[in-house]
């Protein structure tokens, strides 16, 4: 979504118009407010954000999915180790790290 002048809102402002600033939300608009001419914070509409969210939980599982096929294709090939004698062969590094 483009933003244009008028989606970039002074907090001084926000502050004064703020259910104006809310209904224009509702209708479709994202809010960016400044503090300081920076950036701030976003007035979104909440469907939007639940939206945001759910988009963002689903690239997480995405990339899960991708790991584990990952994880997978590393067993097809045969790159495994048995996971006690790697934590076997880790503890004795340590000890031998911790000795003078």
């Amino acid at each position: 979504m483009a933003f244009t002048a008028s989606d970039v809102v002074p907090l001084t402002q926000a502050r004064a118009t703020l259910s104006e600033l809310v209904e224009q939300v509702k209708g479709g608009a994202e809010k960016i407010i400044t503090k300081n001419g920076e950036s701030y914070v976003a007035i979104i509409d909440s469907r939007r954000l639940d939206y945001y969210h759910k988009l963002e939980r689903e690239r997480i599982h995405l990339l899960l999915i991708d790991d584990a096929d990952r994880g997978l294709d590393d067993i097809a090939a045969g790159k495994v180790k048995d996971a006690q004698s790697t934590l076997s062969r880790l503890k004795r590094h340590r000890a031998a790290k911790a000795q003078p």
